[in-house]
């Protein structure tokens, strides 16, 4: 116990019974004050004893040992982390970046920007676009040294998107300014589809169907003179060039006839190798094996699933009140202070939630499938031959006959909604990105309940001969 000035003697029974005033008071002010929520009387009693005891030595000191006056918020603090009270945490879960939710209005994934040029790879394309069909399970090995799971068998979720080739249809020059890119001019090839053409209008049915048919001619006047001119004020003033492509939707088992258009910037090479590049893509299908790779790390860029008007628990993730809260319990209690006089625009609140413009990033290449192959989902440990597609086809999508990715994990957005697949913005050098990997088995059971059998002929084998089978016979 510290000696008191002006005393001749240890008085301990004295700062004992101030000491022992003080815990009760602070019992009782704690008991008092905090009786309505119960959850925090063991924190406040705890808090308030650890402030009146430190209040308590404080008193008593010596002019040559005096405490600093942060002395007592420290004391606090560590009592806070002794008793397991996290400290600094926030109340919604969510991050403000995202801020307006609301809506977007590109229903298609927008690639706001491409991978850094490098003049000395050779030409290639850096994005292309597909329509996710669902999601499956595959079963593979883990190879990474180190972990528990080192050569062990994993089972991870896969989604598998249909990516039918994709069409050029022309090609834009960009010139580089000080507020940004501009475009210098646009060059369209000769002949467009229907399905990009209903691109252009917004009632496909009432009009005249006569879109580029002027800009045609220029293709057969003078020899195309005209394009070429342009072609070549591409190679001399632009730095930057992207191609007009399209996708093939009516490959696909969705109803709508519009196709998707977006412009994918062409990278590597020199400009005027670019311009060549890309125009000799005119007309031509882009195969979705000539962009990616397998194994390779890319961005999924779409709209996210709708869910409407949405309460502030489910939107941002904040801690429900206690059961007993009055007027509903999945609410923020407190939106802000008197002072400034209005809601600020950090707090959570209520509000639309998904249909958001979002963008994906490290999404890991497991396969690249073939439409033609019979055997794209078939490993070297399955006994018979299968296809990608499930049993009963895809859940709300149907079946897929075209070229595929399969790729580690979600994608954001529901089925049938189209997916611009953009290759990554930097270089991968962990293990995880540059990690081989060979499937050991894909599910291709039903998804519609708890499928039990991979093929139809596996359930036919199983099942014999049914009464169905005997009635289509017949």
């Amino acid at each position: 116990m510290c000696k008191v000035k002006g005393s001749k003697s240890h008085d301990d029974g004295g700062a004992q019974k101030s000491r022992k005033l003080s815990e009760d008071h602070a019992a009782k002010t704690c008991t008092a004050g905090f009786c309505k929520f119960d959850f925090l009387q063991p924190f406040t009693l705890q808090v308030l004893l650890v402030a009146t005891n430190h209040s308590s030595q404080a008193r008593c000191r010596t002019e040559s040992s005096r405490l600093p006056d942060t002395a007592l918020v420290s004391t606090i603090a560590t009592a806070t982390r002794s008793i397991g009270i996290p400290s600094g945490r926030i109340a919604n879960a969510r991050a403000v970046a995202f801020l307006p939710r609301k809506r977007t209005v590109h229903h298609r994934g927008k690639a706001k920007s491409f991978p850094k040029d490098d003049s000395k790879k050779p030409v290639h394309l850096t994005a292309a676009m597909g329509y996710k069909a669902g999601m499956s399970t595959i079963v593979r090995d883990l190879d990474r040294p180190g972990a528990k799971l080192h050569k062990k068998e994993i089972v991870e979720a896969v989604t598998i998107i249909e990516t039918p080739p994709m069409v050029a249809v022309g090609l834009v020059g960009y010139i580089e300014t000080p507020r940004g890119l501009r475009s210098l001019t646009t060059v369209w090839a000769e002949h467009l589809s229907d399905e990009v053409k209903r691109r252009f209008y917004k009632n496909w049915y009432k009009s005249k169907k006569k879109a580029f048919t002027k800009y045609a001619k220029k293709h057969s006047e003078n020899a195309g003179q005209s394009v070429t001119r342009d072609l070549e004020r591409i190679k001399k003033y632009c730095t930057v060039v992207r191609v007009l492509a399209h996708t093939q939707i009516h490959k696909t088992p969705l109803k709508q006839k519009k196709a998707h258009l977006m412009e994918i910037q062409v990278n590597g090479g020199s400009v005027s190798d670019k311009v060549d590049f890309a125009n000799g893509l005119f007309e031509k299908p882009i195969e979705i094996s000539s962009i990616f790779e397998k194994d390779e790390m890319i961005d999924c860029i779409a709209v996210t699933k709708g869910h409407g008007f949405s309460g502030v628990t489910s939107r941002w993730g904040t801690k429900k009140l206690p059961r007993k809260t009055h007027k509903g319990l999945r609410k923020v209690a407190c939106i802000g202070a008197w002072h400034p006089s209005h809601v600020q625009w950090t707090v959570a609140r209520a509000g639309q939630d998904g249909y958001h413009h979002r963008t994906s990033v490290n999404h890991k290449i497991y396969r690249i499938g073939r439409g033609d192959d019979a055997g794209n989902a078939s490993t070297e440990f399955d006994v018979s031959k299968k296809t990608i597609t499930p049993m009963g086809g895809f859940v709300r999508y149907g079946e897929i006959n075209n070229d595929f990715l399969m790729l580690k994990g979600s994608v954001p957005g529901v089925k049938k909604r189209v997916v611009t697949l953009r290759k990554s913005m930097f270089i991968h050098t962990s293990r995880r990105s540059t990690e081989k990997v060979e499937l050991k088995w894909i599910d291709t059971s039903s998804k519609f309940g708890h499928g039990a059998y991979q093929t139809p002929a596996e359930k036919k084998q199983f099942m014999g001969t049914l009464k169905k089978d005997l009635e289509r016979s017949a």
